[in-house]
């Protein structure tokens, strides 16, 4: 039976022989919303915890409105959140001046004029002031204290000095804070590249025993930045694997993306019993593929299903290479996977902690890896560059044997196999 892998904008195939029937992990789809802008004012009218938007502008009279907006590496329906927005900004007076977006790039690359028209539509970049937020612009930062943690908190001036602070994002699984979305549009996406490293230094800690979203530190950090920042209103969504939209909600920050959490976990979480001698999957095609650093996802999740010892292919294009500097400068050492881990447990660096995600792998685990990279970069995330998945397959064949048990994971970056007892 032919099996599909998304790859970058295409597919790639593979067969598997008779005799060998892999368990599928994959979301338990809910179907789209047939009408997800109706939804999106719906929300907007009847929003979880606060007064409508309207309601609250008309009452607030901003004169300066900031709205948080992902980057490419976030697939985020933006055709259906801006329309009902931009109405209600209409109604409440709000010229398009008195509007700015601000990308929360966190320590992700700015966007290109090229990207924003790719994300946000021609119509928004030649109507708004655009900018990426910069992590490492002391002029435009400023620091509001500590957080109960002890760490510093410092964050973009402008979302702290804006009279009216809104997000939109995408709530999806996320391998160290739980759930995207929400909270992480401030922390990580408008801080200082310090507060970043601060709070996901604690990663290391939770990638191997991620604890309930409400009892992950990384992620209740995220949510108190949020409301020392002040962010008056989101507007977030789920979308199914066919990014088609499910749910739309809005309103106070905590309490809205609270009640998406919960749909994104029906959907993406799948319980398995036993782990694997063999995990296909893929990164979901772009832009989830678009470099290395973003493709980590996959890795991840397929490193809950596999068993020491396993064998995990990964497709995943990566037509930008590694995507992250420090995180390049930390896998061209060469070390070995176990030293990488303990450099990065003794002296946490963002960017290091993705070269850790992938030494944890490759310490326990083969990795075959189908990209656009060479066999020299792809050695460098300790992995071996098979030109097909098919060639994959039949390697993972060769060495585990007929009997071996496999699974297919068509959405890697997406399906978060949670094992049951």
């Amino acid at each position: 039976m032919q099996r599909d892998l998304a790859y970058g904008t295409g597919k790639l195939q593979f067969v598997l022989p008779d005799g060998v029937n892999p368990i599928l992990i994959k979301p338990n789809s809910i179907p789209g919303l047939p009408d997800p802008k109706a939804e999106t004012e719906k929300v907007l009218k009847h929003p979880e915890g606060t007064p409508p938007l309207l309601d609250m502008l008309l009452a607030k009279k901003p004169r300066t409105v900031v709205v948080v907006v992902n980057d490419i590496t976030r697939p985020t329906p933006y055709d259906v959140l801006f329309p009902p927005l931009l109405d209600i900004f209409a109604k409440a007076g709000i010229k398009d001046d008195q509007v700015t977006l601000i990308i929360a790039t966190g320590i992700h690359d700015p966007h290109t004029r090229e990207q924003n028209l790719e994300v946000y539509g021609p119509e928004i970049v030649n109507r708004f002031k655009i900018i990426n937020h910069d992590g490492l612009d002391e002029s435009n930062l400023v620091n509001l204290g500590k957080f109960e943690s002890g760490y510093e908190f410092i964050v973009n001036r402008m979302v702290v000095e804006a009279d009216f602070v809104i997000t939109l994002g995408v709530v999806m699984p996320h391998y160290f804070a739980g759930y995207s979305g929400g909270r992480k549009s401030i922390l990580p996406g408008m801080v200082s590249k310090a507060t970043v490293q601060s709070n996901h230094a604690r990663m290391v800690e939770l990638m191997d025993n991620l604890p309930p979203i409400d009892q992950n530190p990384v992620s209740n950090e995220m949510i108190e930045a949020a409301k020392l920042v002040g962010v008056d209103f989101i507007l977030n969504v789920v979308t199914n694997d066919a990014k088609e939209v499910v749910c739309v909600v809005a309103g106070e920050v905590h309490k809205a993306w609270r009640k998406a959490v919960d749909v994104s976990a029906s959907m993406y979480e799948v319980p398995f019993r036993h782990q694997v001698d063999v995990c296909v999957t893929c990164a979901c095609g772009r832009p989830r593929d678009i470099n290395v650093y973003q493709a980590q996802k996959a890795l991840d999740h397929g490193d809950r299903i596999t068993r020491p010892g396993g064998t995990i292919i990964v497709a995943a294009e990566c037509p930008e290479k590694f995507g992250e500097t420090v995180f390049e400068e930390w896998i061209r050492r060469r070390w070995a996977p176990a030293k990488v881990m303990q450099e990065i447990k003794a002296n946490f660096v963002l960017g290091g902690h993705k070269a850790y995600g992938f030494a944890k792998v490759a310490n326990e685990k083969e990795v075959l890896w189908i990209s656009s990279l060479d066999a020299d970069e792809t050695s460098l995330i300790w992995a071996k560059k098979v030109p097909t998945v098919q060639e994959a397959v039949d390697m993972a064949l060769a060495k585990h044997g007929r009997n071996a048990t496999w699974v297919y994971m068509p959405d890697g970056s997406l399906s978060l196999p949670v094992q049951k007892a």
